[in-house]
């Protein structure tokens, strides 16, 4: 028992010191994909269009649209919006549809390192890698590297492919009324297309921005600066 329980314990330190180092590497380096990506190009035998760009290079628009419409309290919390998730969980025990509650911290997080699914197993490494890459990367960091991976469509991940392929722009160069478009089909992308959008992802369009014009910019540093206040 007790070989046992030392192969396990190294097991689980080795995995621990593992999962650290990757999202270590993704502090500096661009991903080559993700695993929804893989899964999607398996399943769907289709062409996967992913191309990085530095949050530079990408419209701030874009961040301020899915803030906007995602997660209007990213800059300040820590990677959890706990009322969302408490709200969501009165929702679900009143019989009402489920709805997501998940910041933007955690989407990078669940689309970076993990697979899509429901289980308390993967939502328990959710949270664990939410909680390295607020600590390791920073908001900046996890706002490129949404901006950059998160699925836009059949087979478009990310500012670039999405501004190349229904746009015909590049990213730098996306309007606000684009990155309202683009971030109104973000729940759910393969559904809704930002090239021909419904009359609801319009309506949807008109919400964000408005949001946009009262959130005004993205402060990536907001919650620091309040805690030196």
């Amino acid at each position: 028992m007790k070989r046992v329980f030392r192969f396990f314990l190294k097991s689980i330190i080795t995995l621990i010191i593992l999962s650290i180092l990757w999202v270590v590497a993704y502090r500096y380096l661009p991903p080559p994909g993700t695993p929804l990506m893989l899964i999607r190009a398996i399943n769907d035998d289709a062409p996967i269009h992913y191309d990085w760009q530095p949050i530079e290079k990408i419209s701030p628009n874009l961040a301020l649209a899915v803030v906007s419409s995602e997660d209007n309290l990213f800059t300040k919390h820590s990677g959890f919006d706990f009322k969302a998730i408490e709200q969501a969980r009165k929702e679900a025990e009143q019989g009402k549809r489920l709805r997501g509650a998940s910041t933007i911290s955690q989407q990078t997080a669940k689309n970076l390192f993990l697979w899509n699914g429901r289980s308390w197993v993967r939502k328990g490494l959710e949270a664990y890698f939410t909680l390295l890459i607020e600590t390791i990367w920073g908001k900046e960091r996890i706002m490129e590297m949404y901006l950059n991976c998160i699925e836009m469509g059949n087979g478009i991940y990310g500012a670039s492919a999405v501004a190349k392929h229904h746009f015909n722009t590049t990213a730098d160069k996306l309007t606000k009324e684009q990155c309202a478009l683009i971030a109104a089909t973000l729940p759910n992308p393969r559904r809704y297309n930002s090239a021909k959008p419904s009359k609801y992802i319009k309506k949807r369009q008109g919400d964000i921005l408005r949001l946009m014009r009262l959130i005004g910019k993205v402060d990536y540093n907001e919650r620091e600066n309040s805690k030196k206040e």
